[in-house]
């Protein structure tokens, strides 16, 4: 069983950082920032041990359950609302709490809450949206952390003909920042050829209640 312990930097190196300067935004990415090893441990155990849900939420006027599995995590003030249902979050799982401080020291940043996303093969995927929801405040940091199955993950500027797309590997941790969440939208869409689980953990911050 691999070490999880705080004493351990291996798994949380910065070594070849790559930083992506779009308009209105800019983008930074740790590929492998978990190794491998660490990353199938946290994977496995957060599959198991968490309660995974399947919420249902308006969309275009028809009430539809999500194409993924997910759990909002964190402080216990920081409920968040999206598609007009409001998620009260679960108490912090001890895993995620250390990869939270792990995420927060590295990116010298004071996350307290945490949306996970299992994706059980390619089918199952998330549409544009930006996470601009008032409570994030203005211009939020998001980072997100990437296990399992590489995925693409999408961005599209909303007004000027930009796009881009990374593949977003086991491990990688990136990080949007600037007012990414006001002038883009991203997606993680259907692949085909995706055929085992990833999960995602996305970061954020929030100061006060709803």
């Amino acid at each position: 069983m691999p070490d999880l312990s705080d004493s351990d930097n291996q798994s949380r190196s910065a070594v070849g950082c790559q930083r992506f300067v779009l308009p209105d935004a800019e983008l930074w990415l740790w590929p492998r920032w978990l190794d491998a090893e660490r990353s199938a441990v946290v994977m496995q155990r957060l599959q198991q041990q968490l309660q995974w849900q399947q919420p249902e939420l308006r969309l275009f006027g028809n009430v539809v359950s999500i194409p993924r599995q997910q759990v909002w995590m964190g402080d216990a003030h920081c409920s968040y609302r999206y598609s007009g249902v409001t998620f009260v979050p679960e108490p912090w799982h001890p895993l995620v709490q250390k990869l939270t401080a792990w995420v927060n020291q590295q990116l010298n940043q004071r996350f307290n809450c945490v949306l996970l996303n299992l994706y059980q093969n390619g089918s199952e995927h998330m549409g544009w949206h930006s996470d601009d929801e008032p409570e994030l405040g203005l211009n939020p940091d998001i980072a997100s952390l990437s296990l399992g199955q590489a995925r693409r993950f999408d961005l599209k500027h909303k007004h000027q003909q930009y796009q881009l797309s990374l593949p977003l590997q086991d491990g990688d941790l990136l990080l949007m920042q600037g007012p990414c969440q006001q002038y883009w939208l991203h997606r993680v869409p259907k692949q085909a050829q995706a055929s085992s689980a990833r999960l995602n953990l996305t970061f954020r911050y929030i100061e006060k209640p709803l």
